[in-house]
C-alpha cells in the first residue's frame, strides 16, 4: 500500500504540472495470483465434497484472508508493472513510474486501487489498455474519492482540494457523538492529564472496560495523518494513555471528535505554488529526480 503522504506528493506534482489524475480498480485482486508455494486449507463448512469430508483443499490461487495473499499479490503486480516498462520507486515500493521524452506516468498502488498521475490523457489511456491485457480492471475515471478523502480540482487556479468531511461524519456517528456540541480547540489547556490519573482500583478498571479508547484513537490517528494535522499533537499526547485510560482521558478524546465535528469543513489545498521539485528529491530515486518534469 502506498502511504497517504506519498499519494499527497503525487497529487501535489500533478497540481504543479497540470497533469491528469485518474483512478482504476482491479477486480478480484488476490484471485489474480497463482500461489508460488503449496498451501492447503480445510474444506469450507457446508461445502464439503461428498464422501470426502476428511480431505483438504490444495489452493492454486490466493484467497482473501490468506496470510500470504498480500505478499503474493504484490510480487505478481510488480512483475506486471516491470513488463509494462515501469520502474519501482526506491523510496516507496508501492509507487511506480515511467517516463519518456514526451510523457510521464506515476502509479500509486493501494491494494486494488490505482491512482495515476499522467502528463497527458493519452498516456493514461494507453496504460489502462495495456493493463487490461493482464488484469481485469474497472475504470473509475477522474480522481474524486481516495481512501475516504474527497478530491476536488480547479484546473483554472491549478489547485487540488482534499477534504475528509465524509470520514469525519462517519467516525463521529460511529462513536455516537453526532449530537455533541462542537468546540473550538481539540484539547482543553485548563485540564491536566497525567499517568497518575489512570485506573488503580478494580472498580475503576471495570468502569473503563467497555470504553472504546483504542478504537477512537485509531480512527482519529488516520485523520491526523491525512488532512487534519491540526489534531496531531493532541492525538500523540492522548496515545500515551492507551494502555490504561481513565474517564478524564476518554472525555479528552471525545473533545477531539467534537472539535472535528465543528471544523469538518476545513480542507487541505495543494496549489502549484508549492516547491514540488524539492519534494521530488526526497520522494524518488536519483534517476527520477534528475528528470525534471
Amino acid at each position: 500500500m502506498a502511504k497517504l503522504s506519498a499519494i499527497c506528493v503525487i497529487i501535489a506534482i500533478a497540481a504543479h504540472n497540470d497533469w491528469e489524475l485518474e483512478q482504476t480498480d482491479i477486480n478480484g485482486t488476490y484471485l489474480n495470483v497463482t500461489l508460488s508455494k503449496m498451501i492447503y486449507m480445510r474444506q469450507p463448512r457446508g461445502y464439503e465434497a461428498p464422501g470426502k469430508a476428511d480431505h483438504v483443499c490444495l489452493l492454486f490461487h490466493a484467497l482473501y484472508g490468506l496470510k500470504q495473499a498480500g505478499c503474493e499479490w504484490y510480487h505478481h503486480f510488480y512483475e506486471v508493472m516491470c513488463k509494462l516498462s515501469f520502474t519501482r520507486c526506491q523510496a516507496k515500493h508501492a509507487v511506480f513510474y515511467n517516463y519518456t521524452d514526451e510523457d510521464v506516468l506515476i502509479v500509486a498502488v493501494d491494494v486494488d486501487d490505482l491512482t495515476m498521475a499522467g502528463s497527458s490523457k493519452q498516456v493514461i489511456l494507453q496504460f489502462k489498455d495495456r493493463l487490461c491485457e493482464t488484469l481485469h480492471i474497472k475504470d473509475l475515471g477522474e480522481l474524486h474519492w481516495l481512501l475516504g478523502i474527497e478530491v476536488k480540482r480547479d484546473r483554472v487556479r491549478h489547485t487540488i482540494t482534499l477534504s475528509q468531511h465524509s470520514y469525519i461524519d462517519k467516525i463521529v456517528e460511529r462513536f455516537s457523538l453526532q449530537d455533541a456540541k462542537p468546540v473550538s480547540t481539540p484539547l482543553d489547556p485548563h485540564h491536566q492529564l497525567m499517568i497518575a490519573q489512570c485506573p488503580s482500583t478494580p472498580r475503576q478498571y471495570e468502569d473503563m472496560r467497555n470504553v472504546p479508547y483504542h478504537e477512537a484513537i485509531g480512527s482519529l490517528m488516520y485523520s491526523a495523518l491525512g488532512m487534519r494535522p491540526d489534531i496531531t499533537f493532541t492525538i500523540t499526547f492522548l496515545s500515551q494513555f492507551m494502555q490504561n485510560p481513565m474517564r478524564q482521558h476518554w472525555d479528552a478524546v471525545k473533545r477531539v471528535f467534537r472539535y472535528l465535528k465543528g471544523t469538518r469543513g476545513h480542507v487541505l489545498t495543494i496549489s502549484s505554488g508549492s516547491n514540488n521539485q524539492n519534494r521530488l528529491q526526497g520522494f524518488c530515486d536519483a534517476n527520477w529526480a534528475s528528470h525534471e518534469h
